[in-house]
């Protein structure tokens, strides 16, 4: 990468949330790789450290909690965010996620085609709502959006 405003280094604090289920660990190991392949990361405030980052993401008091440091663990920043404004779209998205893969199984491809179209388009309207709640904080492209709300849809996941 030309610039050093990307990810380097992905860690989800998932103490004391259920064991994911095996589509979930799948969804979390895919979005990661992904991520460290192809990512889009600036800090937005003013003196923060350049990067490339290591960052870390939890649910702290109900919020999510990003904590950003520097390829060498100077840390740069840290900050919550309510996830209250994104709660309908993380529902939406794990009740179509379900219907994707309960049809997986027993439809036929037209039908599970319609069904990921529309999973796609909630993981769109997340990602977007992601990158609006982050202004100011960390620019991100629309990829990194995407893959990030996988991983906030992981941290939710109640088992």
């Amino acid at each position: 990468m030309a610039n050093a405003s990307y990810l380097i280094d992905i860690t989800l604090n998932d103490e004391g949330l259920p064991p994911p289920t095996a589509e979930t660990e799948q969804e979390r190991r895919v979005a990661i790789f992904d991520l460290l392949e192809e990512n889009s990361f600036t800090l937005s405030a003013d003196n923060t450290p350049e990067g490339p980052y290591k960052l870390t993401l939890a649910i702290v008091d109900r919020r999510l909690a990003f904590q950003i440091s520097t390829q060498d663990d100077q840390p740069a920043t840290e900050f919550h965010l309510s996830l209250s404004p994104m709660r309908q779209v993380i529902k939406d998205y794990f009740a179509i996620c379900e219907s994707y893969f309960n049809a997986v199984t027993s439809m036929p491809p037209a039908q599970i085609e319609a069904i990921d179209m529309g999973r796609r388009g909630i993981h769109d309207e997340g990602a977007s709502q992601l990158q609006e709640r982050l202004e100011g904080k960390i620019e991100i492209d629309k990829m990194t959006a995407r893959r990030l709300f996988t991983l906030i849809c992981v941290l939710q996941f109640k088992g």
